[in-house]
């Protein structure tokens, strides 16, 4: 059911339910294709271009041509987006990709799970691999799901400007990943709404609902990102708080006594004599020592210092 780019001599359009993939083809490869199934022009320009723009049109001869995005999430700076093209005939398949995409592993994989396809139509195969890439958009949610949840948590407990970078490039990768759905969605929706009445349909039912669903929680992830911003704000303000409080305490206390030792250092006295010491220098002692219990009394009193943050307790009938 597989014929390779080398394999292209002959008039394959005569074969049953043929499947043709291309990885990386050369000038010559295209306009063999061409020639052989009188595929649209303007649709090979695009593949030529390695256009990445989703899209699905019918061509001449009861054709389709389809361009689907086959997404890679390797880390966060890094979203990767390969164009997989089809072109879809009445018993032929065209499918045109980077040899970045295993495609070949994935239709094994699909024939071995819905061994069906082999007597169905072609539509049968080129149905189940655009559910089978919109699957893989799960499995790059869930990696995007782990990566907010981290980053969530260091915005919380320890905010920096990492922190911050993470977060603006997470949010363009998100917006980035809702506008491929959206094109997706459209795709599928175009087959489910034009072709409702061919029996392999039923392959993409199931995936227009999973679609719609991934752009709900790429949606909810964009304001979980929001609130992540707002949580990261929040505590570094918490941070500049403490900050000003400690040095407040400090000022508060060594600024009156650094005034009483300025003070008495006016009447010069020698340390070398303590005879000459003046005879009020014991009660600035006093009310220098005063000053600091007294400052320090409330501080505590306003839970500045001494304090300790309570264990809320997750079952009533705990006792502390």
């Amino acid at each position: 059911m597989v014929e390779e780019k080398n394999e292209l001599n002959g008039d394959l359009r005569e074969s049953h339910n043929l499947w043709i993939d291309i990885s990386d083809p050369t000038d010559e490869d295209i306009t063999n294709l061409e020639n052989k199934f009188s595929l649209n022009k303007k649709a090979l320009d695009r593949i030529r271009q390695k256009s990445k723009k989703p899209v699905v049109k019918e061509t001449e001869h009861d054709s389709k041509f389809t361009i689907l995005l086959d997404l890679k999430f390797n880390n966060l700076q890094n979203l990767e987006s390969f164009p997989l093209y089809f072109f879809v005939g009445d018993k032929w398949l065209i499918t045109i990709h980077s040899n970045k995409i295993d495609l070949v592993t994935k239709v094994k994989t699909i024939l071995s799970d819905r061994k069906t396809i082999l007597e169905s139509s072609i539509d049968a195969l080129y149905y189940s691999i655009i559910s089978y890439i919109i699957e893989d958009y799960e499995q790059l949610l869930t990696a995007i799901e782990l990566k907010v949840f981290d980053i969530e948590k260091d915005a919380q407990y320890r905010p920096s400007k990492r922190v911050l970078t993470y977060l603006d490039t997470l949010s363009r990768q998100v917006i980035t990943l809702r506008r491929y759905f959206w094109d997706a969605r459209n795709i599928i929706n175009y087959h489910v709404t034009m072709e409702k009445d061919k029996d392999d349909i039923k392959y993409l039912q199931i995936v227009f609902n999973n679609i719609n669903q991934l752009i709900e929680m790429i949606q909810s992830y964009q304001d979980t990102i929001n609130s992540t911003r707002d949580l990261f704000s929040s505590s570094i303000s918490l941070q500049i708080n403490e900050t000003m409080r400690v040095l407040t305490i400090f000022s508060a206390i060594v600024l009156p006594l650094s005034l009483l030792i300025g003070v008495l250092g006016l009447q010069g006295f020698d340390l070398n004599n303590l005879s000459t010491l003046p005879k009020y220098l014991g009660f600035l002692v006093i009310v220098m020592l005063a000053i600091t219990v007294i400052s320090l009394f409330v501080f505590w009193k306003k839970k500045w210092i001494f304090s300790y943050d309570k264990e809320f307790k997750t079952n009533p009938n705990d006792k502390k």
